[in-house]
C-alpha cells in the first residue's frame, strides 16, 4: 500500500479500511495495536495472529503517512518528519470510531502513549501501554534515556527532521538485553527513521504547558489499564512506567503495571515477544472478552 492510497477525504488508508471491515464483520472484540517510533504497523503482525487465533479482531493503524514496507520507508526517510503526537491520535482516534465495538487499544512505547490518549478519550474498553512514552506529569528523567535520546533532545534541529538510529544506538536504547546476532536481526528486519517532532513533544512535556504529550488520566470512561515496562529498558525505564502507573491509578478504573524480567525495549519484536503478547491478552481477557457473554 503507498503512502497516498487513501480514500476521498478520509485519512484511511484501503489496507485499515479493510481491516475495519473485518472487525465489523467478525462480531468479535477488535484490538487496535499502535506501533512507536522507529517501527512500522507490521512489527505487529505476530501479536495480530495470536490475537486473531484467541477470537479476537485485530487492526494495525498506522501512523499517517506510512509507507507500507521498511523497504519503502528506509527509501524515503523524510515522511517520518513533523509527525505528531496529536496527529497519530487523532487517525487513531478516527479509525476506532468506524468499528462497531469500543476496541481494546495496545501501544508500544510512543505508541503506548498514544493509547492512554486514546483511553483518556473515552475510546477504549481496555488499554495496554507497554514501555510507554511520558506525558505531562511524569517527571523521572533516568541517565539511561538521557544516554539513548538526550542527543535529539538537546539539539532543535532534529525537532523538524527524520531520526535514524545508527546499530550502536539502536543496540543500546532497544537491545541491550539481547545478543548481537538478536540486535542485528530486530535492527535489519524492523527499524525505519522516526519523527524527531513527535520524540521532542514528549521531551518537552514538563516545559511546555501547551504539549501535546498529554493524558487524561481521571476520564472516568478511561476503563481498565495495564502498564508493562521491561526490567533492562533504557529507553523507558521502570521509573517511568511506574511515574506513568502512578498519575493513572488514581483513575477509578482498574490500573495495574507489570514488570517484564530481563527485557529491554524490544520486548515486542525480540524471541520472548510471546510471553509480553501473552500477558496483555490475558489482562484483555478478563476486561474485555473475545465475545461477549
Amino acid at each position: 500500500m503507498s503512502t497516498t492510497d487513501r480514500r476521498g477525504g478520509s485519512g484511511i488508508s484501503q489496507r485499515e479500511s479493510l481491516e475495519i471491515e473485518a472487525a465489523n464483520a467478525s462480531g468479535t472484540t477488535p484490538v487496535v495495536f499502535v506501533h512507536g517510533l522507529w517501527l512500522l504497523p507490521s512489527s505487529w503482525d505476530n501479536w495480530a495472529e495470536l490475537f486473531k487465533r484467541a477470537g479476537y479482531a485485530p487492526l494495525t493503524p498506522d501512523w499517517p503517512d506510512d509507507p507500507a514496507t521498511v523497504e519503502q520507508a528506509r527509501t524515503d526517510p523524510e515522511i517520518f518528519a513533523k509527525k505528531t503526537l496529536k496527529q497519530v491520535a487523532d487517525h487513531t482516534a478516527e479509525v476506532i470510531r468506524k468499528l462497531d465495538q469500543k476496541p481494546v487499544v495496545m501501544g508500544h512505547s510512543t505508541g503506548g502513549l498514544v493509547a492512554q490518549m486514546i483511553a483518556g478519550r473515552g475510546l477504549a474498553a481496555a488499554t495496554v501501554a507497554i514501555d510507554p512514552g511520558v506525558f505531562r506529569g511524569v517527571l523521572p528523567l533516568p541517565p539511561s534515556v538521557l544516554k539513548s535520546s538526550g542527543p535529539f533532545l538537546v539539539n532543535p534541529k532534529w525537532r523538524g527532521r527524520s531520526i535514524t538510529l545508527s546499530f550502536d544506538q539502536f543496540k543500546y536504547a532497544w537491545a541491550n538485553a539481547l545478543d548481537e546476532d538478536e540486535a542485528h536481526q530486530l535492527y535489519d528486519t524492523y527499524h525505519v527513521a522516526a519523527s524527531g517532532m513527535a520524540l521532542a513533544q514528549m521531551g518537552s512535556a514538563n516545559i511546555n504547558p501547551r504539549t501535546e504529550a498529554r493524558v487524561d488520566t481521571m476520564n472516568p470512561d478511561r476503563g481498565p489499564l495495564l502498564i508493562l515496562d521491561g526490567e533492562k529498558d533504557h529507553t523507558v525505564p521502570w521509573a517511568i512506567a511506574n511515574a506513568s502507573y502512578k498519575r493513572q491509578k488514581r483513575n477509578q478504573s482498574v490500573t495495574e503495571i507489570k514488570k517484564m524480567p530481563n527485557r529491554g525495549h524490544a520486548l515486542t519484536i525480540d524471541h520472548g515477544w510471546q510471553e509480553v503478547a501473552q500477558t496483555a491478552l490475558d489482562f484483555a481477557k478478563r476486561y474485555a472478552p473475545a465475545k461477549a457473554s
